[in-house]
C-alpha cells in the first residue's frame, strides 16, 4: 500500500471532513459531531496563531485521507525542557494493519525531533486494539495514568 504523509493545512480541511465522515461509516462511537461549529472551530484553527506550536500530520492512501496524528507542545518550567502531547492518532478500520499509524507517528517523530523535543507524551485510548499498538512503539515505555478534568 502506498501511504503519503502530507501535513494537515487549511487546504485540506475538506479531506479531513471526509476522514472524519469515513471514521463515522466504518466505527460509530465518536464523541462529537461534523456540525458547522466545529467546522467553523477547525477553519479559525488554521489562523489563530495558539495553534503554531501544533503539529498535524494526514496519511493519504488511494487518494483519500485514511489517517491522522495531532500533537502540540508543552513547555514547562517544571524542568525548562519543551515536550510534546499526542492528541489524537486514528486511522480508518479498513485500513488499520497496513503500518498507516507507524508512518504517521514515524514522521511526527522526524517533525518533533527538528525542534529539538525529546518526549512525546500520549494518552492511550483503554480498547485492545489501540494498547497492543502503543505497546509495540520501538523506543517507548507505558507508564503513569492519565486523567482527564474537566475545565467548568
Amino acid at each position: 500500500m502506498n501511504i503519503e504523509i502530507r501535513p494537515y493545512t487549511a487546504e485540506r480541511i475538506e479531506d479531513v471532513l471526509q476522514f472524519e465522515s469515513d471514521l463515522r461509516k466504518e466505527e460509530d462511537f465518536w464523541g462529537w459531531e461534523i456540525d458547522e461549529d466545529y467546522k467553523k472551530s477547525v477553519a479559525a484553527s488554521f489562523a489563530d496563531s495558539s495553534f503554531s506550536d501544533s503539529i498535524s500530520l494526514l496519511a493519504y492512501a488511494d487518494g483519500r485521507v485514511v489517517g491522522r496524528i495531532d500533537s502540540s507542545m508543552i513547555s514547562s518550567h517544571f524542568d525548562g525542557s519543551t515536550k510534546a502531547y499526542l492528541d489524537w492518532i486514528c486511522v480508518l478500520k479498513s485500513y488499520r494493519h497496513h503500518g498507516v499509524a507507524q508512518k504517521l507517528l514515524e514522521e511526527l517523530r522526524k517533525k518533533l525531533k527538528e525542534r529539538g523535543v525529546t518526549t512525546l507524551i500520549a494518552l492511550t485510548a483503554a480498547n485492545e486494539e489501540a494498547q497492543r499498538f502503543y505497546k509495540n512503539i520501538p523506543d517507548s515505555l507505558m507508564r503513569d495514568i492519565g486523567i482527564w478534568i474537566d475545565i467548568k
